[in-house]
């Protein structure tokens, strides 16, 4: 493997929602300890890094993602000692770890609102975003919140309105004011100080808001029944020039400990993601790149995503890929089981950085949450419309035993009913299982440069196939997947011997002519010099 290539190049991330992924104190929610006895898991597993999404002082009006102290451990999920504990667990393991930082917004129980609140003459009321009424009454422009409703809430005891890109309780932080990119920069060196290995930054494209608070247009394609906040195009709330710089200043403070990873979470357009980059690759070394998750599951689609991302891709710019994480819909649920496993190979195969999301490895499917068990404040705001986040944070699945060896107590989320079978005690003991494919995958990954850091380039393919070769030192695979349930066949232009399927039943079988596919398989393929 190229010495040239950092870890984060070379390796795989793996996503741990803390309060789904192990329960240490019988209290039914996750925490840091949890994490650390299961660290041997996922060197087992094979992956390079583990993302913790938040763990700090939060009301939980959001699960966390509403921060209250942005240098502490909630009480729910442990200490700072048990945080160190687990970075130094990590560590020992060669495991990395990497925090999930929440610029955009704090809680509304922050210090820093709290006294920004007291009175319009308070030293922090320009910490967030205070705007008078509107002419005539009302909130200050059309500005919606992602979570439904307006975007401004009144505070009644000073007379002005506050912005909030979510929830009401989700004040958004002024990044225009000096004194709040120094604090939030302080909070970073902070966990850095404490051996974090970077950070996945919370809803980046939002930093910034436009200073004449003008009126986001109407957005044509928009119809009723869909998520009401896509009803506007956000043009002066997000993705404003101006964030550029503070992802800027976040990438030199990482620069300043060493081989560390800035991520950002964007959900954009290509062509705008790639600009989170950087001039001169000076931003973010991972703009997380979910068009996997949002394009349909079709082999010509994901080809063309493919050639345009890669087109797209500035000369220092590294790519990512992302099959699922806490906000979106399970893969197994988006695409099947039996494609789940092609999409793995996908995933694991194609040129960049993968970030696999805790649970999918086995095959994890959403989980259907009683209107009386819903936790998720969205579903609870917007009803009806399928944009509820529980289903794919359901307790992690490690054996058949009660709590799914999750948690001693009542779990905070439901347990999916096949968890006494897909879980993964009884993967691990069985070859041919969704887990064993990934830690296949993953092997493979890890014993072929050509797959970890070679060069990528499409092969013509027809129907539901998708094929592309990966090539490093003179070797070349190819990699062949079959998007369809029928079977299908590639043509092969010289000879080659299977280094693995799906189906795990084809390893070192010798290939000339064609590759014959069956439906729903994916085959890697070296291929003769």
């Amino acid at each position: 493997m190229s010495e040239a290539h950092l870890w984060w190049q070379r390796g795989i991330v793996y996503q741990v929602y803390p309060r789904s992924f192990q329960d240490s104190d019988g209290d039914g929610v996750g925490d840091l300890p949890g994490v650390t006895s299961r660290l041997d898991y996922l060197r087992w597993l094979g992956v390079d890094a583990l993302w913790i999404s938040p763990f700090f002082p939060s009301p939980m009006a959001d699960f966390g993602y509403d921060v209250s102290d942005y240098t502490g451990v909630h009480p729910m999920f442990g200490t700072l000692a048990d945080f160190d504990a687990l970075v130094a667990a990590a560590h020992a393991r060669g495991l990395r770890v990497l925090l999930d930082f929440v610029p955009n917004h704090s809680s509304d129980q922050h210090p820093w609102f709290v006294a920004s609140r007291a009175s319009r003459e308070s030293p922090y009321r320009d910490w967030y975003l205070w705007r008078d009424p509107a002419p005539g009454g009302g909130p200050p422009n059309n500005w919606r919140s992602n979570f439904g409703g307006p975007a401004w809430t009144l505070d009644e005891a000073t007379g002005q309105y506050y912005y909030h890109a979510y929830l009401p309780q989700q004040p958004d932080l002024n990044w225009r004011n000096p004194a709040v990119r120094a604090a939030m920069l302080d909070a970073m060196r902070f966990w850095l100080d404490r051996g974090a290995d970077g950070f996945r930054v919370d809803a980046l494209r939002q930093l910034v808001k436009d200073e004449a608070l003008r009126d986001n247009p109407p957005n044509p394609a928009w119809r009723p029944g869909q998520n009401p906040y896509d009803a506007q195009l956000h043009t002066y709330t997000t993705d404003l020039p101006e964030v550029l710089t503070i992802v800027e200043a976040m990438r030199d403070l990482l620069d300043r400990y060493g081989e560390r990873v800035l991520i950002g979470e964007l959900y954009l357009p290509i062509e705008r993601l790639v600009a989170y980059y950087g001039p001169g690759g000076r931003g973010c070394h991972l703009p997380f790149n979910f068009h996997l998750i949002l394009t349909p599951w079709d082999a010509r689609r994901i080809a063309a995503l493919i050639a345009a991302y890669e087109a797209a891709l500035p000369p220092d710019g590294w790519p990512n890929w992302v099959l699922g994480n806490h906000d979106q819909h399970r893969l197994a649920t988006r695409v099947g089981p039996a494609q789940a496993r092609v999409a793995a190979m996908l995933l694991l195969t194609l040129r960049g950085t993968p970030t696999l999301y805790y649970g999918d490895e086995l095959g994890m499917a959403d989980v259907p949450i009683p209107p009386e068990l819903v936790q998720d404040p969205w579903e609870r705001r917007v009803p009806g419309l399928g944009l509820g986040r529980d289903p794919e944070r359901t307790p992690m699945q490690w054996d058949a035993g009660p709590g799914a060896g999750f948690t001693a107590g009542a779990p905070w989320l439901p347990l999916a009913d096949d968890y006494a079978t897909v879980n993964v005690a009884a993967q691990g003991a069985d070859p041919r299982s969704t887990l064993a494919l990934y830690r296949r995958l993953i092997a493979l990954r890890r014993a072929e440069p050509a797959l970890a850091v070679g060069a990528y380039a499409p092969v013509p393919a027809s129907g539901h196939v998708l094929a592309y070769t990966r090539e490093a030192g003179g070797r070349r695979l190819l990699v062949a997947l079959n998007l369809g349930g029928r079977a299908a066949s590639l043509a092969l232009a010289g000879r080659g011997r299977a280094l693995l399927s799906t189906h795990l039943d084809r390893e070192g079988e010798r290939l000339e002519g064609a590759l014959a596919l069956r439906g729903d398989e994916g085959v890697v393929v070296a291929l003769d010099a």
